[in-house]
């Protein structure tokens, strides 16, 4: 699935802001490349990464997602998604130019 993703060549990375706080910054480099396009193609159409975002992220990872719930923290950026299904709320988004 993640190799459907639109390209990402344009940014060097993107960071997720909640509350005023950053949270969490995915960079365009190898073992967060898929992340950031993910993370970008959802951005791109919801304007943030909400619970909605979230679970389509989720179907979206594919089998990634199944090992993420089994191994919690192997996959952190399948794991904050999950979380927003829990925690609610969602993520602001600033795109870093490459």
């Amino acid at each position: 699935m993640l190799a459907c993703l639109p390209r990402i060549d344009h940014l060097g990375g993107m960071q997720l802001w909640r509350e005023g706080k950053l949270e969490a910054i995915i960079e365009n480099r190898p073992g967060q490349t898929g992340s950031l396009a993910l993370y970008h193609a959802l951005y791109r159409d919801f304007g943030a990464i909400t619970p909605k975002a979230a679970r389509l992220g989720q179907w979206l990872y594919a089998e990634h997602a199944e090992d993420a719930r089994k191994h919690p923290g192997k996959h952190p950026n399948i794991d904050r998604l999950f979380s927003l299904e829990v925690l609610g709320g969602g993520y602001g988004v600033r795109l870093m130019p490459h």
